[in-house]
């Protein structure tokens, strides 16, 4: 255990909520969820011009659970859409805060996080930072070569909760994260698949708009003629595609609902329906990490399953059922986004990893 102690507030963003914690080290000494009335939000223009009022909500909430700011050591927010980036601690800057207020790579409530810890922070004379934003991109020149010239295959994923799991494996097996080729698998109501090559994640299904396994709320890889066919068929607009794309797709299309639970409720008293395609859900999942194990040559030290579907023992059991041949295989539920938060700047505060300057020289390869 380190001998100093940091104390780190850490603040996710949501649609409609605000996640927050408050650290000492990695352990959680208060956190809580705070929910915004949509009558409120509604009355900002634009998402970037909430950042003052969920500001006031966290600092008032902080007084009324007598968390004494002057004790804070540092104020880490969940990163936004940014410019591709490689993974890491980003201390935020006023090149950070411009893209973010612009939305450089579009507009989301995760942006207001950065904003909002420099706000904080600067208040208190202390450090600012982000970590592993989703717009993370370390992907290989190679996995950006989708076979359709006018489009590249882009890195969008789960960053933040698959290179903290990454990290926890890695100590697991008494190993440093860059040391192993790890493969990680959020699954969410999106589902991504991360091949991670000593400490980089140089492939992964772009888990938001486009390819991989279907999901509680996404349709993944679905025929690309066939889907074509459907948006010129005349009976959607542009807008209700995306839909049933992002949204209404996977489990939501095919059931009705988004609850992992209640499909398994449904399984429990005979819904065959429910059973194909639940199971079908874990059979594509498999199927992306065997895929990605093919990315590693066969060479892969641990497979980690993480996320909220994590939880669900049986649709676990069928992945591990089809992928156990390849790697051994870690499970870690849940998501955790305030203790990765808290993790990520606290590596830098004892000097276990530098804090890198956004944007960086890190570049993206264009084809």
């Amino acid at each position: 255990m380190p001998n100093k102690e940091y104390r780190i507030l850490v603040i996710n963003p949501g649609s409609t909520s605000t996640k927050i914690g408050v650290f000492d080290n990695e352990i959680s000494i208060f956190e809580k969820n705070l929910r915004h009335d949509m009558e409120i939000l509604n009355t900002f223009a634009n998402i970037i011009d909430q950042y003052e009022f969920r500001k006031n909500v966290i600092l008032e909430t902080l007084d009324h659970e007598g968390i004494n700011l002057s004790k804070l050591n540092a104020v880490c927010g969940r990163g936004g859409l940014l410019r591709p980036i490689e993974g890491g601690t980003y201390a935020v800057n006023s090149q950070m805060l411009e893209d973010l207020k612009k939305g450089y790579s579009g507009q989301h409530a995760s942006n207001l996080g950065g904003i909002i810890a420099f706000e904080i922070a600067s208040g208190l004379n202390i450090p600012s930072y982000i970590v592993d934003p989703v717009v993370v991109d370390e992907l290989d020149p190679i996995a950006r070569i989708s076979g359709f010239s006018l489009i590249e295959r882009k890195s969008i994923f789960h960053a933040l909760n698959q290179k903290a799991v990454a990290r926890r494996a890695a100590k697991e097996l008494g190993k440093k994260y860059n040391e192993l080729n790890l493969i990680v698998t959020h699954m969410g109501g999106g589902i991504t698949v991360g091949v991670h090559k000593q400490g980089r994640v140089v492939d992964v299904n772009n888990g938001l708009h486009g390819d991989g396994p279907f999901s509680p709320e996404r349709a993944g890889t679905v025929p690309a003629g066939d889907l074509v066919a459907l948006c010129y068929s005349g009976e959607y607009f542009r807008e209700e595609m995306m839909k049933k794309l992002v949204g209404q797709g996977g489990l939501v299309g095919y059931l009705g609902t988004n609850d992992a639970l209640q499909v398994e409720q449904r399984i429990a008293v005979g819904d065959q329906e429910a059973k194909l395609i639940y199971e079908a859900m874990a059979y594509q999942v498999a199927k992306e990490i065997g895929s990605a194990s093919a990315v590693l040559s066969g060479k892969v030290d641990a497979i980690c399953l993480t996320g909220g579907l994590a939880y669900g023992k049986e649709f676990v059991k069928s992945i591990i059922d089809r992928i156990k041949w390849i790697a051994d295989v870690i499970v870690h539920p849940g998501e955790n986004e305030l203790q990765a938060l808290a993790e990520g700047a606290l590596r830098v505060l004892l000097g276990e990893e530098e804090v890198k300057d956004y944007p960086g020289k890190f570049k993206t390869v264009k084809i």
